[in-house]
């Protein structure tokens, strides 16, 4: 078909900004891709059969060029900025391509008229030269005037073909006029426009837009432009969380990409810069803090691009099975008893800390020229708090009068926390600068001043938020100067579902809840905890042991025993006495003590508090480690404390606190079996004395200590309804909101057979109910009265208006009309994300944790089908369940039964034990094979 060479001045032809990851040509070959368009031109016999055969050539252009650049990236995965610029290249080379074979051979105009001019402008992302695999390709089809059916046929013809070869394309066909007009009028189209890009067309038409868009549109001081972009950031921040979120956006999140862009954004309204590190000689950021922007962008870049090519789509969110790929793919390796995607995390959290360095002082520079405005209020009515001589406030911030004065005592370097604290103030970036870059100053020396000591507990102690100096001296690396036992855990990542934070931040929330305590501000929902400060504690020995808790984390060895002995030296470093150092020893040792006792046993055991007691031994230490536990669980993660922890360690508490003051025997079966009857009988005023004689000879001493009173209301109305019945197959089921627990409580009475507690788990999963706890117990009359409570997917009590449906599936379940084992195979699934962990499974057997039970406890990977799967091995093995204590921690699952054999004995038979592990293991790897099919 004809065709004609244009002749005004446009460009067809890509030119790379800098080294690509792989040669030119291996990316994209302008020149034998024009020539294969131009042949298939010669032979085509229409427009439709030209276009085909131009998406055809494309799309082996863009496959072949793709390949080249995944390859050459595998080879050097950390080679950020030249695989952005080669994808950026590369779809230069497509767009200029199909522009080409539009206006050339598909539209031609052998002679244009001053209207008929196309200008394809790149924009955002794409504007900026920056693409990872997957990124949008936002252009403007820019045109002198009014578009013309001729430009209109060029753009919709390049439309079709760029999606036809699968390309994301955002598009807008504009004037110069209007897109000063919607500059003016939208921020996202004006940031948008401040890194267009001319790409292929008319370049005078570009130019002109170049000009008109400076003098029009980003002239000014752009004060709404900034105060745009930083409004929009903290939307974005609130919506994606904290950078410390363990599975952060790579764009969006706190630290992420999107931060450092938006920075760049107003650096380039501001000073007119094309790169960052313009800003270095503006005064902007000192030489380091530009490599430590250039080396946090990279890796970020890196770690974004990656992900886009293991997923094969756009995706920003570092989900957990997505950290373990990146990381791999990133040459990160096991080492020192952590998994390499660990070491990869904890290298992304700390460049995204480095990114919330940068924006600080960014924004600072910003107020210093009075770009950025303070807000009204407090221009108008904030008084300037008095400060010590050598500091001085800019800007509403603290900050140092004489750097070389103030570097003369090191103690400065932590006073000045001390000073912001006092006064309410944030610290100046400048101040912040000069910390951090003069670490070396605080040697061993200064360590153990009495002085040092006393300023660094005064922080945590003194002015009442301890979190915001810690965050702060952390951030800037004072912390691990001062207690350099702290430095291998900042930014570590704990890779599992169950912390949301790294080990540092987790630490500085802890912190946080024990200041809120503190203030006053949880007695509600904290009672016991808000009750023990109040009548007072040892704070000082509290504050150390919550700071060094977990210091022993991201090592072979356990870190409750580590952390202690890290412990014995840091304490007395800090100018803890003997007593209270070695307080702080055992706060630390033991700091998981209460938690496991609470959420991995049966707290109705008198044996599980005597136990407890014993190990803690005096009402002081009990005091301390309940409230370091209370922080420490709400420490992990925003909806891991709930009412059920709370009803368990305030349980445990109480129980123990009364038997270090009147005497263990208040905990013997007896004494509680009484006040339980007791109750029960006053909760059923209208029943005879028989009928009640008769229901509490019924059941044995467990039954009685092991539920509320409102249970056993429940079960005596169950037993009596079912004996009415006269009906010996028949199955009582009562579904009762237990908001004490945050759970619901599933009440179970038929007649006793072997296996049922199992075929009661099976059922109950079936339905898509968790198991929290359970408790099975059997009549002297041949009865069972087992009590489930369960939640629903999202980890909350089942609304009341479900109860009667979920009760019908029950009993459908439990009739047979589902084989739960063939049921499980569709259903007992392990979601992707759970893949990505690794959970050795450990099973112990515990004759001493009881009286009467041997304790097995299983601890291994998480699934539905799981709780089922292990109590029908124990049926099969002729065991009897008396308990099973529920606790999960993300991905991870410790179930805990109190069993007996088929004589009512303990299970103490080594060999016996050794079957019953090895039959359990297979159950959980069958399963295991099941849900991963």
């Amino acid at each position: 078909m004809p065709g004609s060479d244009p002749t005004p001045p446009d460009r067809y032809h890509p030119v790379a900004s800098g080294p690509l990851i792989c040669d030119e040509a291996d990316v994209f070959d302008a020149v034998a891709v024009h020539a294969q368009i131009a042949t298939a031109a010669q032979g085509a016999t229409d427009n439709a059969a030209l276009r085909s055969e131009t998406v055809r050539i494309l799309r082996e252009a863009q496959k072949s060029g793709r390949a080249n650049i995944a390859q050459a990236f595998a080879e050097t995965p950390f080679a950020a900025r030249p695989l952005t610029r080669s994808y950026t290249y590369l779809t230069d080379g497509l767009v200029m391509s199909t522009l080409m074979a539009a206006q050339t051979f598909l539209h031609p105009r052998p002679n244009p008229t001053s209207g008929e001019r196309i200008a394809v402008i790149a924009v955002g992302g794409y504007g900026r030269g920056e693409m990872a695999p997957f990124s949008d390709v936002d252009v403007l089809f820019l045109t002198p005037y009014k578009i013309t059916p001729w430009a209109e046929s060029v753009i919709e013809s390049m439309l079709y073909i760029l999606w036809d070869i699968r390309l994301k394309v955002g598009h807008a066909s504009r004037t110069i006029k209007d897109c000063i007009r919607l500059g003016l009028e939208d921020f996202t189209i004006r940031t948008a426009l401040l890194e267009h890009r001319f790409v292929a067309g008319h370049a005078p038409l570009a130019k002109k837009l170049d000009a008109r868009l400076a003098a029009d549109l980003f002239a000014g001081n752009g004060q709404d432009f900034i105060e745009a972009k930083l409004t929009e950031r903290d939307a974005r921040h609130l919506k994606q969380g904290e950078r410390y979120m363990v599975e952060p956006n790579v764009k969006e999140g706190k630290g992420g990409l999107r931060d450092l862009q938006s920075l760049f954004w107003i650096a380039k309204y501001i000073h007119g810069v094309q790169d960052t590190a313009e800003l270095v000689p503006l005064g902007v950021f000192q030489a380091e803090e530009f490599t430590t922007f250039a080396k946090a962008e990279d890796f970020l870049w890196a770690v974004r691009s990656h992900l886009h090519l293991i997923a094969g789509r756009p995706t920003e969110k570092l989900t957990f099975d997505m950290q373990v790929a990146v990381a791999d793919a990133m040459g990160y390796k096991d080492l020192a008893g952590r998994r390499g995607v660990e070491i990869f995390m904890q290298s992304y959290f700390r460049h995204a800390t480095a990114v919330g360095d940068l924006t600080r002082i960014f924004l600072t520079k910003l107020e210093a020229i009075n770009a950025k405005s303070k807000p009204l209020l407090e221009r108008i009515f904030r008084r300037k708090p008095k400060i010590k001589p050598g500091y001085e406030v800019i800007n509403n911030r603290l900050a140092v009068v004489d750097p070389d004065e103030f570097l003369k005592d090191n103690l400065n370097l932590l006073r000045l926390f001390e000073e912001a604290l006092r006064t309410g103030m944030l610290i100046h970036p400048d101040a912040m600068r000069l910390v951090a870059s003069n670490l070396k100053l605080i040697d061993n020396d200064m360590r153990n001043s009495r002085e040092a000591r006393r300023i660094f507990l005064d922080l945590m102690l003194k002015h009442g938020n301890p979190e915001r100096a810690l965050r702060r001296m952390n951030e800037l690396g004072v912390l691990s100067a001062f207690v350099p036992e702290f430095e291998p855990i900042v930014a570590m990542m704990q890779f599992n579902m169950y912390h949301s934070y790294t080990v540092d931040e987790h630490i500085i929330q802890c912190i946080a809840n024990l200041t809120q305590i503190e203030r006053g501000e949880l007695i509600e929902s904290l009672p016991v905890a808000s009750s023990i400060l109040k009548e007072g504690v040892n704070r000082k020995v509290l504050y150390v042991a919550m700071l060094l808790h977990d210091i022993g984390k991201g090592r072979p060895e356990d870190h409750s025993i580590l952390g202690a002995q890290i412990a014995r030296k840091v304490a007395p470093r800090l100018g803890l006495n003997k007593a209270d150092s070695e307080t702080v020893e055992w706060l630390v040792r033991y700091h998981l003590l209460m938690s496991d006792m609470a959420q991995k046993r049966d707290i109705a055991d008198p044996r599980t508090v005597r136990d407890f007691a014993k190990a803690v031994q005096t009402v002081k230490r009990l005091d301390l480690l309940t409230v370091l536990t209370v922080c420490d669980i709400r420490g992990v993660g925003p909806n891991v404390w709930n009412n059920w922890k709370a009803a368990l360690i305030r349980a445990l508490y109480r129980q123990t606190r009364r038997a270090l003051e009147t005497g263990m025997e208040d905990l013997n079966r007896e004494n509680r079996g009484a006040s339980a009857k007791k109750a029960l009988r006053e909760a059923l005023p209208d029943w005879t004395k028989s009928a009640l004689a008769a229901e509490t000879k019924r059941h044995y001493p467990p039954y009685w200590q092991g539920l509320h009173v409102t249970a056993h209301v429940d079960f005596a109305r169950m037993l009596r309804a079912l004996e009415e019945t006269g009906d010996p197959s028949e199955v009582m089921i009562h579904l009762h909101p237990d908001g004490d627990r945050d759970a619901t409580r599933a009440c179970f009475v038929m007649a006793d057979h072997p296996g049922i507690f199992a075929r009661l788990a099976g059922a109950l999963a079936l339905v898509g109910a968790n198991v929290v706890d359970a408790r099975s117990y059997t009549t002297k009359d041949g009865y069972i009265t087992d009590a489930f409570w369960i939640q629903d997917g999202d980890g909350h009590p089942y609304e009341a208006d479900r109860l009667p449906r979920l009760t019908k599936m029950i009993h459908k379940t439990l009739r047979g009309e589902f084989v739960a084992s063939d049921a499980f195979k569709s259903r007992d699934k392990i979601k992707k994300r759970l893949k990505a962990f690794n959970v050795p499974t450990h099973i112990s057997f515990d004759n001493e944790g009881s009286d009467i039970y041997t304790i097995i406890e299983v601890d291994t990977r998480d699934r539905p089908g799981l709780l089922y799967d292990l109590a029908r091995t124990l049926a099969n093995a002729n065991i009897y369940i008396a308990n099973a204590v529920i606790a999960t921690y993300g991905e991870q699952a410790v179930d805990s039964f109190y069993i007996k054999d088929m004589f009512g004995l303990k299970y103490y038979s080594e060999a016996k034990q050794r079957s019953l592990e090895a039959k359990l293991r297979k159950a959980i790897a069958d399963g295991s094979d099941r849900a991963d099919t």
